[in-house]
């Protein structure tokens, strides 16, 4: 633990190494902010480090609550306090969304964790839930990992899941942290490499158990279209859907692609088969595209890329007393919809 300024002038850190912080680094206080570990020199000095104090956290913004869990694992050893938002509960901008109590020195140097915690999962679980709710019930599955460092592309795509409503993820350990099986395809590497789609599917559909769904990409060296009913024609009833990743060069996935995909599908007796769709997805084209016809949304960047959240956290209690900088309110500001966590 770095207690004290002597502690972190203390640490030594082998540059060659990931530049991620380990669990035991992030409870240890490494990755806090330097003041913190300051401010206990001097709180210690002054015997005020235990002081009985109440903070309050809230952001500016409206979302959906989530990044408790680890937050409490976190804090799961220090003897505070804790109220807050049930997570998956949206909140208002200025709204109480935790409340702490305890001696400041259990807890004040967490202050930088904590809030970074909240400040990315509450955009995470935001972001998703946008995209689930734009989809009217049809599945998204979360596919972002490729877009974060992987030290926290699983902490994303589990937040994607468990609060955002998403019905699947494809990074392995995001899924297995939310208690399901990873959900995705195969990569336009894989049919590049076999030279040609079905070939790549006849091979997957005879190498890989039954139980893992054949869905493949078909825009990779034929028309969309003409490369479906191919697969259709292939595999038959064992094709569960066909997935759209149109770059951008060729104008991206079109609602209009989706219907004539829908349209050719079905005109050959293959109705059962899915479309999902995939590639820069938003809440607005995830709409159009559903209506179109499109059953399933991988979605990434829009997920991962969200802009995370500035959460503010303000002493608001010290020794019992109402108390705050100017410009906020001092004392506890009533939340009812808080619940006491711990």
């Amino acid at each position: 633990m770095l207690n004290f300024l002597k502690d972190s002038e203390a640490l030594k850190v082998n540059p060659n190494r990931f530049y991620s912080a380990t669990h035991e680094e992030i409870k240890s206080g490494a990755t806090t902010d330097i003041y913190f570990i300051n401010t206990r020199d001097i709180l210690n000095s002054l015997n005020m480090l235990d002081t009985p104090v109440t903070a309050e956290i809230f952001t500016r913004t409206t979302g959906m609550f989530a990044g408790l869990t680890e937050v409490l694992e976190l804090l799961k050893d220090s003897p505070v306090e804790i109220e807050a938002l049930p997570e998956g509960e949206y909140f208002s901008p200025k709204e109480v969304v935790m409340r702490i109590k305890g001696p400041y020195g259990a807890f004040g140097i967490h202050e930088t964790n904590l809030l970074g915690i909240l400040s990315s999962s509450c955009a995470w679980a935001t972001a998703a839930r946008e995209c689930v709710e734009a989809a009217e019930g049809k599945p998204v599955l979360s596919f972002g990992a490729r877009h974060l460092h992987p030290a926290i592309s699983p902490v994303m795509e589990a937040i994607a899941v468990k609060f955002g409503g998403c019905a699947g993820a494809s990074c392995v350990l995001g899924a297995k942290l939310c208690g399901r099986e990873p959900m995705g395809t195969i990569p336009h590497a894989a049919i590049l490499i076999t030279g040609d789609t079905v070939k790549l599917a006849q091979a997957y559909d005879s190498v890989l158990p039954s139980y893992v769904g054949r869905t493949f990409l078909v825009d990779t060296f034929k028309d969309e279209c003409e490369e479906a009913l191919r697969l259709a024609e292939s595999l038959g009833d064992k094709l569960g859907a066909v997935r759209l990743d149109t770059p951008g060069e060729r104008g991206g996935v079109t609602p209009d692609l989706v219907r004539e995909m829908r349209y050719r599908l079905d005109k050959a007796g293959f109705n059962h088969v899915k479309i999902v769709v995939s590639g820069g997805l938003n809440p607005e084209r995830i709409k159009l595209l559903s209506q179109a016809g499109a059953d399933i949304f991988g979605v990434g960047s829009y997920i991962a890329h969200a802009v995370p959240m500035d959460m503010t956290m303000d002493l608001k209690e010290v020794n019992g007393k109402p108390i705050a900088k100017r410009g906020r309110l001092p004392g506890i500001l009533e939340n009812k919809r808080l619940v006491k966590i711990k």
